[in-house]
């Protein structure tokens, strides 16, 4: 009788184990609205931002150096990146914009929160409201949509926490074992950037709301970036946008005051959002979630503040078209980086392989997760780019290894401009401009040392030739309705223009 109660309680045990083994991973997503990468000190080691969960989360799992969106044909970036991310489609291929008539009826059946849905995940979101992919959003089973960019923890990111809290809460009270998905959203640190006064005053910031003068000076705000600019040099298509020249404490000011109290007040809208990030771990750790958990932190896209000149998300410099991203969970290597290349439209897939969860056939992104197990170092060699939310065709951009193209032209105002880069020796994609002795003074940037746009080198002609080509057929394999002037026209028939939705501002 021992010997077969000693029997079971083997089989017992080995059955728990199998269970416990088998045990299907949780997701929790973190997503910020604008955020550049190079906030962070793992991105940017002279960066000032104090982010400690963020960071610890970044040493305990993998860096990602070359995340970046897609792009947009609105000036309101967030719009396509989050019906990418949502869906796992690619930027021309959206239920909005000009390949919307192309688009499978009934994507939203396809997308996060429903797919999760159908394989017995428990799934919630949290987010901000607008410029975004509604049907999507409300696939989740539980919703708190609000856009709360306030400066107190009923109006700012504290209130997007306590809804992951409250939901966790809940999940423990009805003892609900099932797998969750958790969509944790936060609405900074996209302008208007109203920090709490205690982190304000932190980074020497302040809510400047006077237009006719300059905000106050601060030694601890934020140094300047080393490739601040005065001024953007050209044109890029979309001078005028709402983010160029209406933001409430920048407006069309670029001065160094100017700026650098404004990535004072980014500075003190990120750590708070690290604040909320790290209640939400502790919590997940408290009911002894986390081991099982599957983290992803990322923005829907960078933002310039300053750099090149430049003040929004309107470009494809790599301080906008590149974002944050760190993965964090089992059987990912802790302190470990990736080169790349990855884009936001890749998540569903990854989000589906690491789960074990069907891929919807609608999606074109590429699952990373051999990349997260060390399998492989990249899953492409080339990324593409896009931003013709001004006049057209806009701007295009195409990375191959170190060397990175961005074509512009606008057919209203003539302009037509090309910008080469090789970004092992010019990280911060400087231009000529940067070498001006007043503007190296300022950012300490060496004038004499500075790599610049290798454009009009003739000794990159060939490069840029190779370049250009793979541009154009990037554009092809994309479905880019759109060609530059010298490109050849592939009978493309008129585009359809994009549906604008909502404002920018959101």
């Amino acid at each position: 009788m021992r010997a077969m109660k000693r029997i079971a309680l083997t089989l017992l045990l080995a059955c728990c184990a199998a269970s416990a083994a088998t045990k299907r991973p949780n997701i929790l997503f973190i997503l910020t609205d604008d955020q550049s990468p190079f906030d962070f000190k793992f991105h940017n080691l002279q960066s000032t931002l104090e982010s400690p969960n963020i960071d610890r989360l970044a040493a305990q799992g993998m860096i990602f150096d070359a995340a970046h969106h897609m792009g947009s044909f609105s000036g309101a970036v967030c719009t396509p990146s989050r019906h990418m991310i949502m869906s796992g489609r690619t930027v021309w291929h959206l239920p909005v914009g000009p390949g919307a008539k192309d688009c499978p009826p009934g994507l939203e059946k396809n997308t996060i929160g429903a797919v999760f849905n159908r394989a017995g995940y428990a799934t919630m979101r949290t987010c901000k409201q607008g410029n975004s992919y509604p049907a999507a959003n409300q696939q989740f089973s539980v919703v708190h949509d609000k856009t709360m960019r306030g400066g107190t923890p009923e109006t700012g990111s504290a209130w997007h926490a306590d809804r992951v809290l409250d939901y966790l809460g809940q999940r423990k009270e009805k003892k609900d074992a099932r797998p969750f998905f958790i969509h944790f959203g936060l609405s900074h640190p996209h302008d208007v950037r109203d920090g709490t006064p205690e982190l304000l005053a932190k980074y020497g910031a302040t809510n400047h709301r006077d237009r006719s003068a300059l905000p106050a000076a601060h030694p601890k705000q934020p140094p300047l970036p080393p490739n601040w600019l005065p001024a953007h040099p050209f044109d890029n298509s979309h001078r005028n946008v709402r983010d160029e020249v209406s933001v409430s404490g920048v407006w069309d000011r670029r001065d160094e005051r100017t700026i650098r109290n404004e990535l004072g007040r980014e500075y003190a809208c990120a750590e708070n959002i690290d604040i909320q990030v790290g209640r939400v771990l502790a919590r997940l750790k408290e009911m002894g979630e986390l081991d099982n958990t599957y983290i992803f932190y990322t923005a829907d896209h960078g933002i310039a503040i300053g750099r090149h000149g430049l003040q929004g998300k309107q470009n494809l410099y790599e301080h906008t078209w590149r974002v944050p991203m760190i993965v964090a969970g089992p059987g990912i290597k802790p302190g470990s980086r990736a080169p790349g290349n990855i884009y936001l439209g890749d998540l569903l897939a990854t989000f589906c392989d690491l789960t074990g969860v069907p891929v919807p056939e609608t999606n074109e992104g590429t699952s990373f997760k051999p990349v997260l197990f060390g399998q492989k170092t990249v899953i492409r060699d080339t990324l593409y780019g896009v931003y013709n939310g001004g006049d057209q065709p806009g701007m295009r951009a195409v990375k191959h290894g170190d060397w990175k193209l961005i074509e512009y032209e606008s057919r209203k105002s003539g302009v037509r401009e090309t910008q080469l880069f090789h970004l092992k020796e010019n990280p911060h994609e400087l231009l000529a401009e940067h070498r001006d002795p007043a503007v190296a003074g300022l950012t300490g940037t060496k004038p004499s040392e500075a790599q610049v746009n290798l454009a009009k080198d003739p000794a990159h002609a060939a490069k840029l030739s190779k370049m250009r080509a793979l541009l154009l057929a990037n554009m092809r394999h994309h479905g880019d309705p759109w060609r530059f002037s010298g490109q050849p026209g592939d009978n493309l028939p008129a585009p359809e223009p994009a549906r604008r939705g909502k404002k920018a501002r959101r």
